[in-house]
């Protein structure tokens, strides 16, 4: 087997593991609260929502700075240190007995998080060329399977071993994840003497001068804020349709599940399809795609027809970020495509942060129905600004090329 290839399946399984573990603390987070003696529920859901974005915040401050670290000592270590690192962190989220403990792990949390990025670029930029789009398919289909059974188990989990041995049984998967890597995944890495004596900020400024990638960051940032953003009010508009049997919990799951299984069914063959066609053409047709459908869930009227839409739409959703992560290779230097991750990373955390409370503040006012026709909308000028911006920066950059080289 070709090292790559094995570096893939190694990766894909920690993804898979790291995805879960993750996922399955966040549906209780706010019953971990109660039990920490706030009965309040509209304090409940400050802090849970202030606990849950402050993740978002302090990745999207650092995410940067350990991409730049990556290109020039490896992809390999920051993967080793934020996976080892994450598994401090949520054993010591455990141990915690307040709020404001709670809050400030989970900064240190975010601040020393980017296992998944790392793992892409190291992925990106050691699998030829002409495979990478199939590759990062592959990687998104393992985070997307860990994201749909981790809420899943840590349900479970949450009835048969209660809440704070969920946080110790999650460290212990993410360092299990962490020794794998260190003992079976193979980085070919060397960095340049010149990149080696660049500081962040030189690094940092080159890579905000290629327009190409600032208008891919900002597709993966408004990408991320139109996604994003409603998912905490589906369980609210699931409970106001035709739900058989009264199930609503069971559904408001579902029906996120099910936008995961057919992205996670959909990423490899849509990345095989960027290989072979451009990733640019993949990435417009599913921003377009999702776009249409989210305009259609406005109007259900039961639970069904939501799963049926939901499904079509995890289809499209399958060619986003995989070719977002290839187009960024394929148009960042080669001595720096940690770092453009890196600020890609930070945009998409801004998307992550920003989305939820604008959604929430836009649903009281306009209803939840209209936020799907938002989203929708959003989607739609998103796939024109990558057509139109994209295209004219790529133009521009190779004049400029051009004109260097004459």
């Amino acid at each position: 087997m070709a090292w790559w290839k094995r570096n893939l399946y190694i990766l894909m399984v920690s993804q898979f593991l790291v995805m879960s573990a993750i996922s399955m603390i966040m549906p209780f987070l706010p019953l971990y609260l109660q039990q920490m003696g706030l009965k309040d529920p509209k304090t409940v859901q400050l802090w849970a929502g202030f606990i849950f974005g402050v993740n978002f915040l302090s990745q999207f401050i650092v995410a940067p700075i350990w991409g730049s670290l990556a290109d020039r000592y490896g992809r390999k270590p920051m993967i080793l240190r934020s996976g080892f690192g994450m598994a401090v962190t949520i054993f010591l989220l455990g141990l915690a007995t307040s709020p404001i403990q709670l809050f400030f792990l989970r900064m240190l949390n975010g601040m020393i998080s980017g296992f998944i990025p790392a793992s892409i670029s190291l992925m990106a930029t050691n699998t030829p060329k002409e495979k990478v789009g199939y590759v990062l398919g592959m990687m998104q289909a393992g985070q997307v399977a860990g994201s749909i059974l981790g809420p899943f188990i840590g349900g479970l989990l949450a009835e048969l071993i209660g809440y704070r041995d969920i946080f110790f049984l999650t460290s212990a998967v993410l360092a299990i994840a962490s020794f794998v890597v260190l003992f079976q995944v193979k980085e070919e890495f060397q960095a340049s003497p010149k990149q080696k004596n660049e500081s962040f900020f030189k690094d940092g400024a080159f890579i905000l001068r290629q327009q190409p990638l600032l208008i891919l960051f900002s597709v993966g940032m408004l990408l991320q804020f139109a996604m994003i953003g409603p998912s905490p009010l589906m369980s609210l508009f699931v409970e106001k349709l035709k739900v058989p049997g009264g199930y609503i919990s069971f559904f408001a799951g579902l029906v996120t599940a099910m936008t995961g299984f057919a992205n996670m069914l959909s990423s490899p063959f849509l990345g095989k399809f960027g290989d072979r066609f451009g990733s640019e053409r993949v990435l417009f047709v599913a921003l377009i795609g999702a776009g249409i459908i989210f305009i259609p869930h406005m109007f259900v009227q039961n639970v069904w027809e939501l799963l049926l839409l939901r499904f079509l739409l995890g289809l499209f959703v399958g060619g986003l970020l995989p070719s977002l992560n290839t187009l960024i290779r394929k148009n960042a230097p080669e001595e720096k495509v940690s770092t453009a991750y890196g600020f890609y990373q930070s945009a998409v955390a801004l998307g992550n942060m920003l989305g939820p409370v604008t959604y929430g503040i836009l649903s009281g006012p306009i209803g939840i129905p209209a936020t799907f026709l938002l989203t929708g909308i959003l989607l739609l000028l998103n796939a024109l600004w990558l057509k139109h911006g994209f295209k004219e920066k790529m133009s521009l950059s190779k004049k400029n090329l051009m004109k260097s080289s004459a």
